[in-house]
């Protein structure tokens, strides 16, 4: 190692190249590593989904899912098997366990599916797709004055346009219907000319096909054979011969139906800003950049908006690469004072030229850590920022050990280029192995289980390069910086070195008169030194334990959106679901007006957007999902809001807040929350419940809403039961029988007639056109209509559907839901964390509510779902890291040490870092969360090496033959410095995070509060209670009587074959 310093050192160019291969290396990178929002959460899903249209969800249920699951329940490795069935669909979806292989389990799903052979006949052919992410970029939404066709139209055009712009994949048209030719045969037609909806879907069928002849070889060559008959619109289909009547007349499909050319039947309709509208989502996957992907859509919308027709309009909605910017902006901006801050320190403490290469480190180690990005698969986002915000002030720390003992040596008097190496090397293994166990504090972030895996991973990632950017730096490149720097004005009366002087001296000044004395006082007491520290964390635990330290796992994440989702009892009528969307409109608009008067946005309204749109809830991000038809009884509303700075950072949360009590409760309403959060690792309430009961887990699902509503601070409370559409059930009456129907002799009359027979698909460009036969709309609308309707028998009697048949009304389910083979029903709420933590909700409806419920309802289990399943996750992989980190700690504290005792003499100020953070939660009044404990665990590696310090040098003196009390004293006046200036560079680059006042980023605070505080408070500690435990550990040694090898016996055996540790 030494040779290698030694090089580098004499030989400047090579240094200089080293550090400019980071700095290019860098810089490079920058220009091509892809840019995303928050780290992608990626999970291995295998989705079947199988259309059987016009069928029940119980129908779905009982003939598609359940034979679904029963197939590939066998999987090794299935974690969870999650499926739904609702009207016309069964989806199943299959989560993989962690490393399982995607490709080999789409395989097999889609091999056992394909063997099923008990499905009804009606279904569609089964889709088996492995999911691909979608993380939503931006969407354009199209809008106009004009009819549903022509906004679909121009809407296609846009999307073919989108979707061929280079490095985009993923673009979705919503809030379109799908085409749909319907024959419209009327009931009084089809008796006057005794013919049957069947009979017209036959004739149809057998004229409009294309089909082929064979071949015919004449001797000129061959020629294909092929009939052409294939009709496309409607006044083919109306030309079609139907029958051929005994006269020679025809009848054709003109004579007895109504062609309709037009849209599949659903109620689905969208408004942008009061116009009718649709909207192409655009997506990203994978490592597809988002900042690229925006700026050519941008680009696109710009050039597009002037070819399209008069009073058609194309705006950009949610675009999230705009909150990305706000938020790498800010934090940008927080980087940039942390850095301000670090170099001040460093200049008022060091000699100006020395603080500057020492401060050089951190520009190498941050670009150099960029340079490797590509290789780690690691994006820019707004969590790696956040990581090099954290780290800002621990780079420095081994450049300015590095830097204060070469300049030392210098003041030993030696050359600039022996004082280099020499004060390099005699630091060499304690700042390598200082900095080996800050990487293993930092270890558990990249083991954290579930979703939070790839989000809090970053971290530890990029944290771990740029500590091992830094020791390259500080070993290999400053040493050759400060052999053949520019020496500073010896001159005292410099300016500068007045100013330096006298921060420089005010701190030896504080060491001398006020530490020292009290040190020598501590370690005399040393036994109730250490008392106090014990009886600090006796009491700390105590607040712990007692509830005063409210703990929350993850925090909302401010977005500038903010969403209204409304649902409707099913089968409710459309025009009912449009008065209570009116009223979330006319509440937005007045809270429009509000937040307009009292913002001063620069002639700006605040709610830049609104989208609203009826009949179905949009799926932003996610995988992807198949458009259900339009359902009456959904709505949504959305509102864009100006950027959060230009909103006077007015979270969008208090927004919302505002909205839900201007519109109020919506008796009718069976669902309506509001939300507003960029990411969230799930419900912050989310109980399941599981059983084949769904009477007994409906009820349940009841008594604890019932319960969570007695909470303050407990809202938008709500169930994933929702009773269905009313439903006829058909019954054969005993004289149908003698008459040759059958139960599916009737039900196909019926579905034919109110629901439709499929005749064919065709296809019209890029739309596949369903043609259905059916009665017209006006015969479907009524119970009177099926009472009137005529039955054809086997033999081709017509009789009343009233002599064969009766009915009765019930009311089935709108969906059901399935996990792992069992019927569940999900209650969720959300909390207003100002008020109540979900962590406290939910340990009071597990340790109370849960067990009288269960008791009630012996068929029904209950568990945890949603955000507190990831917490649980969370928790004990950040436990289990933590131990390991633990491990790795005390083994590279040991091998430098060469003691078994030291290391936990060292580790002992561990404990006390949590007591600095929890703290400095207080003195900040931020809440604990999550982060918190992320900044407490990698705490364990940063506190350790002001320890390290001590201890070392304690060691070398009593190598010299110093005496033990004198060692220690020394240690404590020699080490101050180093030890209090590498902790203050740590808290001022963290400082203006810390008293970051925007909302946006008010998340990754509770980390750099942890941090921050943690090193202060630990290190204070540390030159009182590390010195005391020392002697402690000396006087056990010589209470038991053991005689230890002595250090000077030691130092005489091993001097000059290893580097002794000397961090000033």
């Amino acid at each position: 190692m030494r040779h290698i310093i030694t090089w580098f050192t004499q030989n400047s160019v090579a240094a200089n190249l080293l550090m400019s291969i980071l700095l290019v290396g860098g810089v490079m990178a920058l220009l091509t590593v892809h840019q995303e929002e928050f780290p992608s959460i990626e999970v291995e899903v295998v989705s079947v989904q199988v259309p059987y249209l016009g069928a029940a969800p119980t129908e779905a249920e009982e003939g598609v899912c359940i034979r679904i699951e029963e197939a590939v329940e066998g999987i090794e490795s299935i974690e969870k098997m999650y499926a739904t069935a609702s009207e016309g669909i069964c989806s199943v979806q299959v989560q993989l366990e962690d490393g399982a292989d995607g490709t080999r389990a789409l395989n097999e799903v889609k091999n056992l599916v394909d063997g099923i052979s008990s499905f009804p006949e009606e279904i569609e052919t089964p889709i088996v797709s492995k999911f691909s992410f979608r993380h939503n970029v931006l969407e354009i939404a199209l809008s106009g004055d004009t009819d549903e066709r022509t906004i679909k139209e121009l809407a296609k055009e846009v999307r073919d346009e989108v979707v061929a712009i280079d490095g985009l994949s993923q673009v979705d048209l919503v809030y379109v219907r799908p085409y749909e030719l319907s024959i419209e045969v009327s009931e009084n037609m089809l008796r006057k000319h005794e013919i049957t909806l069947n009979q017209v879907a036959g004739a149809v069928r057998r004229a409009s096909l294309d089909m082929p002849g064979g071949t015919l070889r004449t001797a000129g060559g061959e020629i294909l054979l092929r009939a052409k008959g294939q009709a496309y619109l409607s006044p083919e289909f109306e030309n079609i011969v139907v029958l051929t009547k005994d006269d020679g007349t025809q009848v054709r499909v003109k004579d007895v139906a109504s062609v309709i050319d037009g849209f599949e039947e659903g109620n689905l309709l969208a408004r942008f800003n009061g116009k009718r509208a649709s909207v192409i989502q655009v997506f990203r996957i994978g490592k597809e950049d988002i900042m690229t992907i925006a700026e050519d859509v941008k680009e696109y919308v710009n050039n597009k908006r002037s070819d399209l027709p008069p009073g058609i309009e194309l705006e950009i909605y949610g675009d999230a690469s705009a909150e990305l910017v706000q938020r790498v902006e800010t934090l940008l901006k927080t980087a940039f004072s942390g850095l301000a801050l670090v170099l001040i320190v460093l200049a008022l403490f060091l000699r100006f030229r020395l603080a500057l290469w020492v401060a050089a480190g951190i520009p190498i180690a941050l670009l150099g850590t960029i340079a490797i990005f590509p290789y780690f698969d690691v994006s820019i986002s707004t969590m790696t920022v956040m990581a090099f915000i954290l780290v800002l002030g621990i780079l420095v720390d081994d450049a300015i050990v590095v830097g204060e003992r070469v300049y030392g040596h210098e003041e030993m008097g030696k050359p600039p280029l022996r004082a280099a190496v020499d004060g390099t090397w005699e630091v060499s293994i304690p700042v390598i192995f200082g900095v080996l166990t800050t990487m293993a504090a930092f270890l558990p972030l990249l083991l954290v289980p579930g979703r939070m895996a790839d989000f809090f991973g970053v971290i530890g990632v990029v944290v771990i390069i740029a500590l091992v950017m830094s020791i390259i730096e500080s070993q290999w490149i400053l040493p050759s910086h400060l052999a053949h720097r520019k020496r500073d004005n010896p001159d005292p009366n410099g300016r500068w070195n007045r100013i330096q002087g006298k921060f420089s001296g005010s701190l030896q000044n504080f060491a001398n008169n006020f530490y020292l004395p009290f040190l020598r006082r501590a370690i005399e007491w040393r036994y109730m030194t250490a008392s106090v520290g014990l009886g600090i964390l006796i009491i700390t635990i105590a607040l712990i334990l007692s509830g005063r330290v409210v703990f929350s796992f993850f925090p909302s994440i401010d977005g500038d959106t903010v969403y209204a989702t409304l649902e409707m009892p099913a089968g409710v009528a459309a025009s009912v679901t449009e008065k209570a969307t009116l009223r979330l409109e006319k509440a937005a608009e007045q809270l429009r007006n509000e937040l307009d008067r009292e913002i001063d946005t620069n002639s700006q309204s605040t709610v830049k957007n609104v989208l609203v749109s009826i009949g179905t809830h949009i799926h932003r991000g996610g995988p992807p999902r198949r458009p259900e038809p339009g359902r009456s009884n959904f709505a949504e509303v959305g509102l864009e809001l100006i950027p959060l700075a230009n909103r006077g950072y007015l979270e969008s949360g208090e927004i919302a807040d505002r909205w839900r009590a201007l519109v109020g409760p919506i008796p009718e309403a069976v669902g309506l929350t509001f939300t507003t959060d960029s990411f969230n690792a799930g419900e912050p309430i989310n109980l399941e419940l599981t059983g084949q009961d769904v009477e007994e887990l409906r009820l349940a699902a009841l008594q604890l809403r019932a319960e969570l509503s007695r909470f303050d601070g407990v809202f938008d409370i709500q169930d994933s039961f929702r009773a269905g559409k009313q439903e006829i059930k058909l019954e054969l009456l005993p004289q149908a029988q003698n008459l040759g129907l059958t139960l599916s002799d009737l039900a196909g009359q019926v579905r034919n007639a109110f629901y439709g027979a499929e005749v064919q698909r065709i296809q019209r460009g890029p739309d596949e056109v369903r043609v259905m036969v059916r009665l017209p709309t006006d015969e479907r609308q009524s119970i009177g209509n099926l009472e009137s309707m005529r039955i054809r028998t086997p033999e081709g009697i017509e009789v009343p559907f009233t002599s064969v048949a009766r009915f009765e009304i019930g009311r089935g389910y709108s969906k059901i839901e399935r996990v792992d083979g069992q019927r569940v029903i999900n209650v969720t709420a959300d909390v207003d964390r100002a008020i109540v933590t979900p962590e406290e909700i939910n340990t009071t409806i597990l340790s109370e509510v849960i067990p009288e419920i269960q008791s009630t309802y012996t068929s029904v289990v209950a568990g945890q779902a949603g955000e507190a399943l990831e917490r649980n996750k969370a928790m004990l992989g950040l436990a289990q890291g933590a131990l390991l980190s633990l491990i790795l700690i005390y083994a590279l504290l040991a091998i430098p040490l060469r003691s078994y005792l030291q290391p936990l003499v060292i580790m002992s100020v561990i404990p006390f870092g949590a007591v600095g953070a929890i703290i400095g939660h207080f003195i900040m009044d931020v809440q604990l969360m999550f982060f918190s404990m992320l900044g407490i665990v990698a705490l364990s590696g940063v506190v350790v090496n002001a320890s390290l310090v001590l201890v070392d040098y304690i060691n070398r003196r009593r190598r010299d033959g110093i005496p033990l009390i004198e060692a220690v004293v020394t240690a404590g006046a020699v080490r101050f410095r180093p030890i209090v200036l590498t902790s203050t560079t740590t808290f001022v680059g963290l400082f203006p995070l810390m008293i970051n006042q925007n909302p946006a980023t008010f998340f990754i605070v509770p980390m750099a509060v942890s941090l921050a505080f943690g090193v202060v408070v630990a290190t204070t500690i540390t030159l009182l209670l590390v010195p005391s435990l020392y002697l402690i550990v000396e006087d056990f040694f010589e209470w038991v009587g053991l005689k230890q090898k002595t250090l000077e016996s030691e130092a005489r055996q091993h001097r000059g074959q290893i580097p002794v540790a000397d961090e000033s």
